[in-house]
């Protein structure tokens, strides 16, 4: 690093010191309770073990679920890396929650962009809700913040049998929520009907806070295995974890009625699935860390940020508001140009299924899509807002900031 980068990074990382020692006071929290279920399901070698064919009678598989339902909170889990992606998992949670007549309401806005042809936004694509008798409506933020009043007005319907939440902010302009105002959301609506079922899109969010939504309240929750959750190691998958009667529902959906969770070999991977949640604490931590490391360099470079370096953080997304293409697609490349895999590649804004607007996507990564590994994406729409995401070491994630930062001032002079 050259004189300029060195004094930069020396203030960035004064801005966020306090922050970062509460970063490391959840991570120890959070490896306590994995140790601790580790201990409690008495793990040991054998566990690793793979099955093949059916993957009836996977004891590795099977105690690993009940170690993720034991730290997440939840009463069961079902953990597998049947799950195409997380979209695959939260689509398979929402169906569990709703029948045909019933009715989702989505109380954070609008879903998540790859959700959207799930509950029938868009696309004239089988297998929605709409093609199972599902109902979807969606209650918009105000000031983007859940809005109360028409909360309660929407699920006074008696058709609505569940409540969606999306944790993350996603693509949208908003704060990320914490469990706490999960569980807010979910005093709310099962005040006026217990029996609504909460479930949560917990992307981005395990192991950031001491507890997670199930402890609020919430009835399920599920995500991705390659976020947070598979601590960089887990190849691919996802999780859904909450009431045990829901958890089942899922798996009926995942693979099908009868069957459920009770087939589904897990080959080779359970040694990763152990190891990668084992460390999941850790290295949450280093991606925190590297977010807001991230927001003060930026903040000292004249962009709009959120959260703020020292501000408490819900997730492990960090946004940058560029107002210009240029400076985004730049920003980019010089995240790209420091990944450990395809570090030479330049990413450029591109067609992707799922998305209505064009994105450009920096991930040099060991697995791919993993959003634990550093990485970052938008699209290409106004504001020009990054999404930055992951840092499997805080060490390799300042070093990609710095030089995201430093091609930045090169291309502008």
């Amino acid at each position: 690093m050259n004189d300029q980068m060195t004094a930069l990074a020396a203030r960035a990382e004064a801005r966020c010191r306090s922050r970062f020692d509460e970063i490391d006071r959840v991570a120890l929290l959070g490896t306590e309770k994995v140790l601790a279920a580790f201990a409690e399901e008495r793990v040991q070698t054998g566990d690793f073990a793979g099955t093949t064919g059916y993957g009836y009678d996977d004891v590795g598989r099977d105690k690993l679920e009940r170690i993720y339902a034991r730290v997440l909170g939840g009463e069961a889990a079902l953990v597998r890396t049947a799950f195409v992606n997380g979209t695959h998992a939260i689509a398979c949670a929402m169906f569990a929650c709703v029948r045909p007549g019933q009715t989702l309401v989505s109380v954070t806005g609008g879903v998540y962009d790859t959700l959207e042809t799930v509950v029938g936004k868009r696309g004239n694509i089988p297998g929605t809700f709409a093609d199972y008798g599902i109902g979807y409506r969606e209650v918009p933020l105000k000031n983007g913040a859940p809005d109360g009043p028409a909360i309660l007005e929407a699920v006074r319907d008696p058709s609505v049998a569940a409540v969606f939440i999306q944790r993350s902010r996603g693509y949208g302009i908003r704060r990320t929520l914490s469990p706490g105002e999960i569980g807010e959301l979910a005093r709310l609506v099962k005040s006026v009907n217990p029996d609504i079922v909460v479930m949560v899109d917990n992307s981005y969010g395990e192991f950031v806070c001491e507890t997670e939504p199930l402890a609020h309240g919430a009835d399920l929750m599920a995500a991705s295995l390659i976020k947070n959750p598979g601590g960089g190691l887990a190849p691919c998958g996802g999780y859904i974890a909450g009431r045990a009667d829901l958890v089942e529902r899922a798996a009926a959906r995942m693979t099908l009625p009868g069957i459920g969770g009770e087939c589904g070999a897990s080959l080779g991977v359970n040694r990763a699935l152990y190891q990668g949640f084992f460390l999941a604490p850790h290295t949450t931590a280093q991606a925190l860390k590297t977010a807001a490391f991230c927001a003060a360099v930026m903040e000292e470079m004249g962009y709009r940020v959120s959260p703020a370096p020292d501000e408490e953080r819900y997730d492990i997304i960090q946004t940058i508001d560029f107002g210009r293409p240029e400076p985004l697609i730049r920003f980019c490349k010089g995240i790209q140009s420091a990944s450990p895999v395809d570090s030479f590649a330049s990413p450029e804004p591109g067609d992707m299924p799922g998305y209505e607007s064009q994105v450009i996507m920096a991930a040099g990564a060991f697995i791919q899509g993993a959003s634990i590994e550093l990485s970052c994406d938008a699209p290409l729409r106004e504001p020009y807002t990054c999404y930055l995401q992951g840092g499997l070491t805080y060490e390799s994630g300042k070093l990609g900031i710095l030089r995201a930062a430093a091609r930045m001032m090169e291309e502008e002079r």
